[in-house]
């Protein structure tokens, strides 16, 4: 499993203190620039990944 795919898990699953941390080690940036990263990561999961953040909401 790549980094990507890892911290995509973690968002789609609502871990995103994790996430911000993972990005800030795949790509050693600022916390301000990791928190960019996830709002874009985000983003683009809604939009490629909507079923997915729907039952990591159920399995809550």
């Amino acid at each position: 499993m790549d980094a990507w795919q890892s911290i995509d898990d973690l968002i789609v699953q609502g871990r995103h203190v994790l996430a911000v941390k993972a990005i800030r080690q795949a790509k050693v940036c600022s916390l301000q620039r990791a928190f960019d990263i996830f709002a874009e990561r985000c983003e683009l999961l809604r939009r490629t990944r909507p079923d997915a953040f729907e039952a990591a909401v159920e399995q809550r």
